[in-house]
């Protein structure tokens, strides 16, 4: 599975932006999409999922403000994030979980490269 991240930018407060992550590969084999961000000094969290029966998930900061989607069409994952605030610049990692049987259960995660979100207060 590969994953291309794209959309970061600088923005100003209350403003928005809409990241998208395309995969490509065996992505029906994908059960779980999120994306996570990395700010300067501090551990990656994890902002929002999308499991392939499109239940949603969100870090209390963001929840009202960003939604996660999905278009199986395109095997794009999007986040549409408004009302930024300064305290969600960050790297931004689009990371899929992978659940398949060969001969027994087999797990794995991929990673997409990050892209930066600036927000300017």
């Amino acid at each position: 599975v590969q994953l291309q991240a794209s959309g970061g930018g600088l923005v100003q407060a209350g403003g928005s932006l809409r990241l998208s992550c395309a995969a490509s590969g065996p992505i029906a084999s994908i059960n779980r999409m999120g994306w996570y961000r990395q700010a300067p000094g501090r551990q990656r969290e994890l902002v929002a999922s999308i499991t392939s029966a499109r239940t949603t998930n969100y870090v209390d900061s963001v929840k009202g403000r960003f939604t996660i989607s999905r278009d199986n069409a395109k095997n794009t994952v999007y986040l549409q994030m408004n009302s930024l605030k300064p305290e969600d610049t960050a790297v931004y990692y689009c990371k899929a979980d992978r659940t398949w049987y060969n001969g027994g259960i087999e797990r794995r995660e991929y990673w997409g490269q990050g892209t930066q979100v600036t927000v300017s207060s």
